[in-house]
C-alpha cells in the first residue's frame, strides 16, 4: 500500500489594509480589468511578469519588507480602495442588468474541454479555448445566468522551443493548483467535494475547483487525486490524450462528471450549451437524471433534453472529430445504457450517422447533434461547410435546409485591446465601447478619433511589438547557444517604423504559413526596399504529433536564415496569449492564408482589427462575411473547387500583387505630417463597420435570443404539470414515426396557367394521403424558388398551405402565391410532422419528411 502524507496548505497573511488584494487575486476579472491588473503590476512589475501575471503567486512571493512598504503607502492604499470599490460594484450589479425581462428560471451550463482566460492558467490549446474564455468573460459583463464546466489539467499547454536547425522541442509545465487563482471546493467537514463516474472496471473520482470569472463561476474537475488508481489519475493530466481509452474517460468525466458536479453543487441548468462534441455525454446524463428523478421514459426525457440543448460545432475537418471504436463503447457503456432504458444497439446508434451500421465508429459530434434541438456553426461560410459535412444525418432534406444555423464567433474586446487603444476609445467613443460593445452607434463615432491620435497609438504599439520581439529573440538565441555577435545583431533586426505584417496561428498545413514565401526572390525585393521597408513577424506551434506542421516550421526557419530575410523575417517561439496580445496590438497587417473553406472562423483577425490592424486574408472563416474593400484586402476568390496546387500558385501571386500595388503604397502614402491618412481611413472604417458585430457580447446576445430563450421556453412547455407536454409529445412522436411511411403526396394540381404575369397568383392544391394521421399532425408547405441552369432551385422560400378539407379520402391543402418577380421558378409540396410542442424546426424529427 502506498503511504501518502497528510496535506495542509499555507497561504500568505496580509495585514487588514491589504486584505482586498486576496479577493481581487482570486477573481479572474484581473485578466481584463486594466485597473485591477495595474494594482498587481504596481506591487511588483518584476514579480507580475515572472509569475506570468498570476496575482496569487505574486502575493505568495511578496517579501515582508514589501508588504510593510505597501501598508505604509497612502497613494497605493487609496488606489487599492478605489479599485476594490469598483470591483465590488461590478460584482454586485443587479441581476440580468443587460437583459430586462429574462425568465427567472433560465440557467445556462456551458461545457468546454478547454478555457483560455488568462496567461497563468494555460488550459487552452487553440481557438476553441480562447473562444470559451471570451464567452465566459462576456457572460460576466452581461451579467447572464451562466456557469462554466471544464477539466483542470495537471499539465498545461506545451511550451515551444526551437533548435538552431528549426526542430520543435516541447516541454509541458506541471501546474501548482494551490498557487493559481482557483479554490478547491469542500464539504461541511472540510473534505474535498468528489464526483464519481463509473468506468469499465473502476470508479473514476474527481474533485471540483472553482474559478471565478468575474460574476461567472467556472467549475473544473481534477482526477489527479489519491482516490484514483494511477491510470485513472492520468485522465486530467493532458487534454486530448492519444490513448483512446484515456480520451473516452476524459470525455466521460467532462460530460457525465460535469453534470454530476453541478448536481452536487445544487446547480440545475435549464439550458445546456456544449462547445464542441467533447462534452456530448452531458446530454445523456441529463436524460439519465430526468429518467431517474422524474420517472420519464427515455423518449420523453430525450425530447426534453433536445429542446433545451445547444450545440456549437467548430471544426471543418472530419479528422479533428472524436471517434471511438464500438467495442470500447460497449465495454464502458453497457450498464449505462441499461440505466437509460435502451439497448446497447440503440445507444451506439445515437453516435452514428447510420445507426444500422454495426461497424461505424461512435462519433461525439453526431451524438451532440442528435441530442440538440439548437445547432450552430461559427461563421456563415462554416455553416455552409457544416451543412454539407453533416447532410447525411438529414438525408431526406435539401442540404441548405440542414438545421444548422450560424452564430459567428466574436472576441472579448477589453481582453485584447491595448491600454493605449482603450484610453483612446474612452476619450472619443465614450465608456459604452466597454459596457456595450455591440452598439452600432458607439463604433459609428470612430470617425471622430483624430487621425494623429489613432496613428500615434498604433505606432507606439508597433514599437512595443518590435521591442518585445527583439527581447524574445535574444532569449531564443541564448538558449540555442548563439555567439555574442549573433545576439548583438538582434538590434539590427526589425524596424520600428517599417510596415509590419504578422502571421500568428497554429502551425498546420491547411493554414499555409509558407504561402508568402512561395517566390523568395520577389519577396526579398519587397522586404528590402530601402524606401518602403516591410517586415514579417511569425509565431505558431505545431501539435506534438503533427509531423507535417513540424516540417513546415523547419522549412520556415531555414528560409529565415537566408541573408535576404535575416533582418526582415522573425519567428517568435511559444505562441500563447501573452505573445498574441503583443502581436494583435502591434501589427499593421494581419495576414491569414488558410485554404478555403477549412478555417471555421479565425478570431485572431478580429483581435487585430480592434487594435487598428488591417486584415489581409483569403476569403475564409469570418473574413468571408466581413470583407469589404473599404476596410481590408482579400486574397483569391470564393471558388473552392480549383485544384489546390494551382490555387496556391494563383493566391501567392495575388498576395504579392496586393502587397506591391495596394498595401505597401497605401502605407507609405504620407502627407507632410507623416500620417498615412488613407490607411487610417481604412482603420476607422473597419472599426465602424465591424466593431459592433465581431465581439463576444454580440455573439452571446445571439445565443440568448436565437437559442437560450427558445430552448428555455420549449423545455418549460414540456416540463410543466409533471412533464405532461413531454409525455404527450413522446406519445405523439411514436404514433407519427410508426405511421409516417404511409404519408404520401398523391397528386399536385396547379389551378393557374403555366405562365403568369407579375401580380398574378400561382394557385396550387396538394392531395395528401395521411394514412393513420390527421391534418393537425402535419404541416404542408409550398417549397419554391427560382431555378438555376441545372433545373434545380437556386434559392428557396416556404409558404404554408392551408387545410381545405377532404376529397376522395385524401386531405386537400391549398395556397395562392402572389408572383412578384419574373423568371423561371419551381416548387415542391412538402409534408413534415407538426405539433405545438415540437422543437421549432421543420426537421426536428430528421427522417420524417415527404415531398411531392
Amino acid at each position: 500500500m502506498e503511504l501518502r502524507p497528510h496535506v495542509f496548505a499555507v497561504v500568505p497573511k496580509l495585514p487588514p489594509k491589504l486584505k482586498p488584494l486576496e479577493e481581487l487575486a482570486y477573481n479572474l476579472l484581473f485578466a481584463w480589468n486594466l485597473d485591477i491588473g495595474r494594482i498587481f503590476r504596481r506591487i511588483s512589475e518584476e514579480l507580475w511578469n515572472e509569475t506570468y501575471h498570476n496575482p496569487v503567486l505574486l502575493l505568495a512571493r511578496l517579501s515582508q519588507e514589501r508588504i510593510l512598504e505597501l501598508e505604509a503607502d497612502d497613494a497605493f492604499l487609496a488606489d487599492l480602495e478605489r479599485t476594490y470599490r469598483a470591483f465590488k460594484d461590478y460584482m454586485e450589479h443587479p441581476a440580468f442588468s443587460h437583459y430586462k425581462g429574462l425568465p427567472e428560471g433560465l440557467r445556462v451550463a456551458y461545457f468546454s474541454a478547454e478555457y483560455g482566460i488568462t496567461d497563468c492558467m494555460p488550459f487552452y490549446f487553440g481557438g476553441l479555448g480562447i473562444l470559451a474564455g471570451d464567452f465566459l468573460k462576456s457572460a460576466s459583463d452581461l451579467n447572464l445566468p451562466v456557469v462554466g464546466v471544464g477539466l483542470l489539467y495537471q499539465y498545461g499547454a506545451f511550451r515551444q522551443r526551437l533548435t538552431s536547425e528549426g526542430e520543435q522541442l516541447e516541454t509541458i509545465p506541471e501546474l501548482d493548483f494551490y498557487h493559481l487563482p482557483i479554490r478547491l471546493l469542500r464539504d461541511d467537514e472540510g473534505e474535498p467535494l468528489l464526483v464519481r463516474v463509473e468506468t469499465d472496471h473502476d470508479v473514476l473520482y474527481a474533485q471540483i475547483w472553482l474559478a471565478k470569472v468575474g460574476r461567472v463561476s467556472l467549475y473544473l474537475l481534477d482526477a489527479n487525486i489519491p482516490q484514483n488508481p494511477p491510470f485513472l489519475r492520468q485522465v486530467t493530466h493532458y487534454p486530448y490524450p492519444d490513448d483512446r481509452r484515456l480520451r473516452l474517460l476524459q470525455e466521460m468525466l467532462l460530460g457525465i462528471g460535469g453534470m454530476r458536479a453541478l448536481k452536487l453543487l445544487g446547480v440545475e441548468p435549464t439550458v445546456l450549451h456544449m462547445n464542441e462534441g467533447h462534452s456530448a455525454f452531458a446530454g445523456l446524463e441529463r436524460i439519465r437524471i430526468l429518467k431517474e428523478e422524474k420517472k420519464l421514459s427515455f423518449d420523453e426525457a430525450l425530447l426534453v433534453v433536445m429542446a433545451s440543448n445547444v450545440f456549437t460545432t467548430h471544426t471543418s475537418l472530419p479528422a479533428a472529430i472524436d471517434l471511438f471504436d464500438p467495442g470500447l463503447m460497449v465495454s464502458f457503456f453497457a450498464p449505462y445504457a441499461e440505466q437509460l432504458g435502451i439497448t446497447m444497439e440503440a445507444f451506439l446508434g445515437l453516435g452514428r450517422k447510420n445507426p444500422k451500421d454495426p461497424h461505424e465508429p461512435f462519433c461525439m459530434n453526431v451524438l451532440a447533434m442528435k441530442l440538440s434541438g439548437h445547432i450552430n456553426a461559427v461563421s456563415k461560410l462554416h455553416m455552409e461547410v457544416s451543412k454539407k459535412m453533416w447532410h447525411s444525418l438529414w438525408p431526406n432534406v435539401p442540404e441548405r435546409d440542414v438545421p444548422i444555423r450560424c452564430i459567428t464567433n466574436g472576441i472579448h474586446v477589453p481582453s485584447w485591446v491595448s491600454r493605449q487603444m482603450a484610453e483612446t476609445f474612452d476619450r472619443f467613443l465614450g465608456p459604452k465601447w466597454l459596457e456595450d460593445p455591440d452598439n452600432v452607434r458607439v463604433w459609428s463615432r470612430a470617425d471622430e478619433i483624430p487621425d494623429d491620435e489613432l496613428w500615434g497609438v498604433h505606432e507606439r504599439r508597433r514599437g512595443r511589438l518590435v521591442a518585445f520581439c527583439r527581447r524574445r529573440l535574444r532569449e531564443q538565441l541564448k538558449r540555442r547557444g548563439a555567439s555574442p555577435r549573433e545576439i548583438e545583431m538582434v538590434d539590427e533586426t526589425l524596424n520600428a517604423e517599417a510596415l509590419t505584417i504578422v502571421w500568428a496561428r497554429r502551425m498546420v498545413s491547411y493554414k499555409r504559413p509558407l504561402l508568402i514565401f512561395k517566390d523568395l526572390d520577389r519577396l526579398a525585393r519587397i522586404l528590402s526596399n530601402p524606401k518602403r521597408p516591410v517586415q514579417i513577424i511569425m509565431a505558431g506551434k505545431a501539435h506534438p504529433n503533427d509531423n507535417e506542421g513540424k516540417r513546415l516550421l523547419k522549412e520556415l526557419m531555414g528560409i529565415m536564415k537566408l541573408e535576404p530575410f535575416r533582418r526582415y523575417v522573425v519567428f517568435i517561439e511559444d505562441y500563447d496569449m501573452n505573445v498574441a496580445r503583443y502581436m494583435v496590438q502591434g501589427a499593421d497587417v494581419w495576414l491569414n492564408t488558410p485554404l478555403r473553406p477549412l478555417e471555421a472562423c479565425g478570431t485572431s483577425g478580429m483581435k487585430a482589427m480592434f487594435n487598428g490592424a488591417l486584415h489581409l486574408s483569403t476569403l475564409d472563416g469570418w473574413w468571408d462575411e466581413a470583407y469589404d474593400p473599404l476596410l481590408g484586402w482579400a486574397i483569391g476568390g470564393r471558388d473552392s473547387e480549383v485544384d489546390p496546387k494551382y490555387r496556391e500558385e494563383l493566391e501567392a501571386k495575388e498576395l504579392y500583387d496586393l502587397l506591391e500595388n495596394e498595401v505597401i503604397p497605401l502605407f507609405y502614402d504620407r502627407g507632410p505630417d507623416g500620417i498615412p491618412r488613407k490607411w487610417v481611413k481604412k482603420m476607422k472604417a473597419a472599426l465602424k463597420l465591424l466593431g459592433a458585430f465581431y465581439n463576444s457580447n454580440y455573439m452571446i446576445e445571439r445565443y440568448v435570443e436565437d437559442c437560450y430563450l427558445r430552448a428555455y421556453d420549449q423545455s418549460l412547455a414540456l416540463s410543466k404539470e409533471g412533464y405532461k407536454g413531454a409525455k404527450e409529445l413522446a406519445s405523439w412522436y411514436r404514433k407519427v414515426s410508426r405511421a409516417w411511411e404511409k404519408v404520401k403526396v398523391v397528386k399536385v394540381v396547379e389551378e393557374s396557367p403555366r405562365e403568369l404575369g407579375t401580380g398574378e397568383f400561382l394557385k396550387v392544391k396538394a392531395y395528401v394521403d395521411l394514412g393513420e394521421l390527421e391534418p393537425k399532425d402535419v404541416s404542408v408547405d409550398l417549397y419554391y424558388g427560382p431555378l438555376g441552369p441545372d433545373g434545380n432551385l437556386r434559392d428557396r422560400k416556404i409558404e404554408p398551405m392551408e387545410f381545405l378539407g377532404k376529397e376522395d379520402n385524401l386531405w386537400v391543402f391549398g395556397v395562392s402565391l402572389l408572383c412578384q418577380e419574373t423568371g423561371s421558378f419551381g416548387y415542391f409540396c412538402r409534408v413534415t410532422p407538426n405539433h405545438p410542442y415540437l422543437i421549432p424546426t421543420h426537421y426536428a424529427l430528421g427522417l420524417l419528411v415527404t415531398w411531392g
